[in-house]
């Protein structure tokens, strides 16, 4: 079979694919274009210049644009990661720091700086992760936009630059014969870190500066797990510096203890708030716990439960989870965040604060997530029905490096019917397909990775879907990643 795609159209490579696809070996040819054989194959470009293609079979290209297509047997083709090897140029990432406050260094990440018509995007990372966790998005989305990607406070490499405590050696002049082994397990805090607490308020308030300050103007701003959170606490809070929010598994809980000013009496019952110094109890528990946690083969084991897909190369974010965890401040800020508040607003309440802003939400889960099962993204489609929801498979907690070139594809769809003021369609939708809203479409996405193709489920789910058919599929789904059958 031939794919063959036609070279007026704009930002699509011309390739042909030839029977080695059979073979699960891609050998993409983009040096020659045969039109034999064009009336056996189906072939249809979705989304304007989103570099989607759709593949079928006995179809003839006259009667395309008018005849529905039936999901249940449509692939759509969508280009894989840049691939320099190939001659494929992919963006510059750069590294930088600003200061937010005294001692407190917000370290980033850009890419497309030079794409200056081009509308922002901001990516948060998840809990014990930071900026790196997108390079799959800094080098390839910063093709087409200008991308930036933080680390929070506390976490990545936005720790502290001192201790944010003193000991009472130190401040009488006495020498110590050990070496300490943690900041932030000293006596008394330091006047820069009063009142320093690694908690979702903090985040929203460092994120709020960076936008301000370091972008400059509203953003589309992309968050997984917490860092999906902490978007959400942000375009709730600050809808005007938001163009729109990808949630990527995002978690709908964080912070276990009550927010000092939403309830300040129940707060005051709690008698340490996440601030430093580590009360003596505190240290203890966080030395034992630290230990266990910050080992490389726990880390190793937690990136094999939150990848499905254990072919992925996961060698470079487990080395930088593991040169994190050596940070002297590394241990107390994990206690700070594990014992922080919680925020002035829960999730569910910044949701309902951004459906009243009229926030534009989409939602991108991993289905085989086993930590926020996609139940959690149907409830929020439930809450917010006209919020496009795509479900990859087999995908986990962090499909965009799991699966960036879908997440990537998806993500350039949206930003592109968003900024078209919705003229351009939903990625995986066609013109005939606008009633979406009424049931669910399924495609099946292929893409090149390493030279091979490689496949995953994509369903964009309708608001007929109710929230108990997602916690039906979120359980048939554990039952068969528990047991090793199939769901029924």
């Amino acid at each position: 079979m031939e794919i063959i795609s036609l070279n007026f159209v704009p930002q699509c490579s011309v390739v042909t694919w030839s029977g080695e696809l059979a073979t699960k070996r891609l050998v993409p040819n983009r040096s020659s274009l045969f039109l034999s054989g064009v009336r056996k194959s189906r072939f249809v470009i979705r989304n304007g210049n989103s570099d989607g293609y759709v593949v079928g079979e006995n179809e003839d290209l006259g009667t395309i644009s008018t005849r529905r297509r039936e999901s249940s047997t449509s692939k759509v083709l969508i280009p894989g990661l840049p691939d320099e090897s190939n001659g494929e140029a992919a963006a510059r990432i750069s590294h930088s720091h600003c200061e937010w406050r005294p001692k407190l260094r917000v370290h980033y990440e850009k890419s497309g700086c030079g794409n200056v018509e081009a509308p922002p995007v901001l990516f948060l990372p998840g809990f014990g992760v930071g900026s790196f966790h997108y390079e799959k998005q800094l080098t390839d989305l910063g093709r087409d936009y200008r991308v930036w990607a933080i680390d929070f406070l506390g976490q990545g490499l936005s720790l502290p630059t001192e201790d944010p405590t003193t000991t009472v050696a130190e401040e009488t002049g006495a020498s110590e014969d050990d070496e300490k082994p943690f900041w932030g397990f000293g006596d008394k805090t330091e006047p820069w870190a009063d009142q320093l607490v690694f908690s979702l308020d903090l985040w929203r308030d460092q994120v709020q500066y960076f936008v301000e300050e370091v972008i400059g103007e509203p953003v589309y701003i992309a968050g997984n797990s917490l860092g999906g959170y902490v978007a959400l606490y942000f375009a709730a809070t600050h809808p005007h510096l938001v163009k729109g929010v990808t949630l990527l598994n995002a978690t709908p809980f964080w912070g276990f203890f009550p927010n000092p000013v939403r309830s300040p009496k129940l707060a005051r019952l709690f008698p340490w708030p996440g601030a430093f110094p580590l009360p003596a109890r505190v240290k203890k528990i966080t030395e034992l716990v630290w230990q266990k946690i910050s080992d490389p083969e726990s880390i190793a084991e937690i990136l094999k439960q939150v990848y499905t897909d254990h072919s992925t190369n996961v060698d470079k974010v487990f080395s930088r989870i593991v040169e994190i965890t050596q940070h002297p401040a590394a241990a107390a800020s994990f206690a700070s965040i594990m014992l922080a508040p919680g925020g002035q607003l829960s999730f569910s309440e910044a949701l309902s604060r951004c459906k009243e802003n009229n926030v534009q939400i989409c939602l991108m889960y991993g289905r085989e997530d086993p930590w926020v099962s996609p139940m959690w993204g149907k409830k929020i489609k439930k809450e917010i029905p006209n919020a496009p929801y795509y479900e990859i498979s087999p995908a986990g907690h962090c499909p965009h490096d799991e699966v960036p070139e879908v997440v990537n594809y998806l993500m350039r769809g949206w930003i592109k019917h968003l900024e078209s003021g919705g003229f351009e369609t939903l990625p995986l939708l066609d013109d005939s397909e606008e009633n979406w809203e009424e049931s669910s479409i399924g495609r099946e996405i292929e893409f090149p990775r390493d030279g091979w193709k490689k496949a995953v489920k994509l369903l964009l789910y309708g608001s007929n879907d109710t929230f108990w058919s997602g916690v039906r599929e979120s359980f048939k789904s554990s039952f068969t990643r528990v047991f090793g059958g199939k769901s029924a």
